[in-house]
């Protein structure tokens, strides 16, 4: 048995925050999810990488768990940023898209649903939302606005008695080929002001096309989407978004879901690299017995740890009512920068063989430059941050 027991509820946790920070019933619940991960999901990736699709396996083995209300948790700790968090910290140690695909519904669209929409909308979509019945996603980002969407969104929606029209693009939207509906954020040409829409995918006047290339998150499908002319009902349109200020505060509850993704993504890399050198063998016994790889994979635990007890830590603020954009930029801007760090020991480790998707250590050091980039980049995060620090805004 290894002294850091690798065993325990979200894989290696040396100063067991699951068993510290979560019920008996959430633990279990984790323990479930990691199983499904490990038997059913962990086999389907090679392929999926390899061809750029997410497997329709992925969410047939993660919905009949019901992550998102679990049998035995209570409500509110379901509910809580830190029950997600290590949900999200379980499916992202496994695979980026995974994290990222779940968390289009779990968080995203179920965050500006249930935030954003008037009690009787949230009454008919939450329960739909949360077994999967409707599956959505969040359209924010824009071909040409992504760091200054704030000021910059230029997606256009104008009312025409009891029906809206909505004109505009959004671009980098996850899970938007398979979505049923589209949460479309644009701008009130009457009143500057930005509301939120719930279109349809298959409506008349909207083009879903999924962006090839990629060198990062290749399982996960993102989209470039095109509306022309869609018409929706003033019914579709959520009733509690009304200004950018109604988005930021919806905004402010789920920016912890990025950190906890770079340290998911971490501790994959760590447990990767460490099955390797135990294995790989060099002049006569295992790599593992080497010093400079020691090093390195101690460097690497160090890192997941520390961007773990940020993630932790920052949902427990959240959990009791102290929601700041500083922390959650500070979060999310320094577990990025050590994803990148601790997936490039990771594959320094592994050798030539770091570049084979055979042993994951090559899915997570190309994710960890998505991780980086996205939900803030580095420098608007670190503006964020400096901003609290001086009390002087550095944005232009």
């Amino acid at each position: 048995m290894p002294a850091i027991d690798a065993d325990a509820v979200i894989g290696i946790d040396p100063y067991g925050f699951a068993q510290t920070h979560l019920s008996p019933a959430a633990q279990a619940a984790l323990r479930e999810l990691r199983t499904v991960l490990e038997r059913d999901i962990h086999p389907l990736l090679t392929d999926a990488w390899e061809t750029a699709t997410m497997p329709q396996g992925v969410l047939g083995a993660l919905v009949p768990l019901h992550l998102m209300d679990p049998d035995g948790v209570d409500e509110a700790e379901a509910r809580s940023s830190m029950f997600a968090g290590f949900r999200t910290y379980l499916l992202a140690r496994t695979d980026v898209s995974v994290a990222t695909m779940y968390n289009a519904q779990s968080g995203l669209f179920r965050a500006i649903v249930g935030q954003g929409g008037s009690a009787e909308q949230v009454a008919v979509l939450e329960p739909r939302i949360r077994s999967f019945a409707l599956k959505g996603v969040f359209a924010l980002t824009e071909p040409d606005h992504g760091s200054d969407i704030a000021g910059g969104l230029a997606t256009a929606a104008r009312r025409e008695g009891d029906d809206w029209f909505i004109d505009g693009a959004k671009r980098w939207i996850g899970g938007a080929v398979t979505a049923d509906v589209i949460a479309v954020f644009a701008r009130d040409v009457a009143d500057g002001q930005v509301k939120v829409f719930l279109v349809p995918r298959d409506a008349d006047g909207v083009t879903v096309d999924t962006i090839g290339g990629k060198a990062s998150l290749r399982p996960m499908q993102n989209a470039h989407i095109t509306l022309t002319e869609v018409r929706v009902p003033e019914t579709a349109r959520l009733q509690n978004i009304n200004g950018w200020r109604d988005v930021s505060a919806v905004l402010r509850t789920m920016r912890s879901d990025v950190a906890w993704i770079a340290a998911g993504l971490q501790a994959g890399a760590v447990e990767a690299a460490t099955r390797y050198v135990r294995e790989r063998e060099q002049f006569g016994r295992p790599i593992a017995g080497f010093q400079l790889v020691q090093e390195k994979l101690a460097r690497m635990l160090g890192n997941a740890v520390a961007s773990l007890a940020l993630a932790v830590q920052l949902s427990a603020r959240q959990d009791a009512g102290d929601y700041r954009d500083e922390n959650s930029a500070l979060a999310k801007m320094q577990t990025a920068l050590l994803a990148r760090q601790t997936v490039a020991w990771a594959r320094e480790v592994c050798g030539g063989n770091g570049i084979l998707l055979e042993n994951d250590v090559a899915r997570f050091f190309a994710d960890a430059e998505a991780v980086y980039s996205y939900e803030g980049t580095h420098e608007i995060n670190a503006l964020i941050v400096g901003r609290a620090l001086t009390g002087s805004s550095a944005f232009i």
